[in-house]
């Protein structure tokens, strides 16, 4: 069941949130400490989530006045049952209402990162193309030590 998050299901949104991030570590990309994204939202109209309780979600923003996806997860409990798609058609769906795109920034090479969103319609956005608040965002990512491996900006087009 894909749905509108209410105020209870944030808080077990943390432990999906890390144990996605966990699926990282193998390929050497181990986040660094601090809060998490959802740890970060105290509006739950900005996440979509699967399930009751919530085994995943998608925490939406808006950059440069378009909707973006600040964050897709899973469970790995949960994984390939179809559930990230789930949550990304509903999040472009919702975007689709009253915007010509959506963004997002990624992981170029994990395979369910820019290879996956790139499978469902998402293109790399060069540089050049990027708005301030992309450009601040991307900087924002690299200061918190995200850029662990090589990062993309992605774009679809709704």
């Amino acid at each position: 069941m894909i749905r509108w998050a209410d105020n209870e299901d944030l808080e077990g949104l943390v432990e999906v949130e890390l144990a996605a991030d966990r699926t990282f570590a193998p390929l050497g990309i181990v986040f660094p400490p601090g809060t998490t994204m959802i740890e970060e939202c105290d509006d739950p109209g900005r996440a979509i989530v699967a399930g009751r309780p919530a085994v995943g979600f998608a925490l939406l923003g808006r950059v440069d006045g378009l909707p973006h996806l600040d964050q897709l997860a899973v469970h790995p409990d949960h994984h390939n049952q179809g559930i990230g798609t789930r949550l990304l058609d509903a999040v472009c769906d919702e975007a689709a209402t009253g915007a010509a795109a959506i963004t997002l920034t990624t992981f170029r090479d994990v395979p369910w990162n820019a290879p996956w969103y790139a499978r469902r319609g998402f293109a790399v956005l060069p540089p050049e193309k990027w708005g301030p608040e992309l450009r601040v965002l991307v900087e924002h990512e690299r200061a918190l030590g995200l850029e662990l491996a090589p990062r993309v900006v992605m774009l679809k087009d709704l």
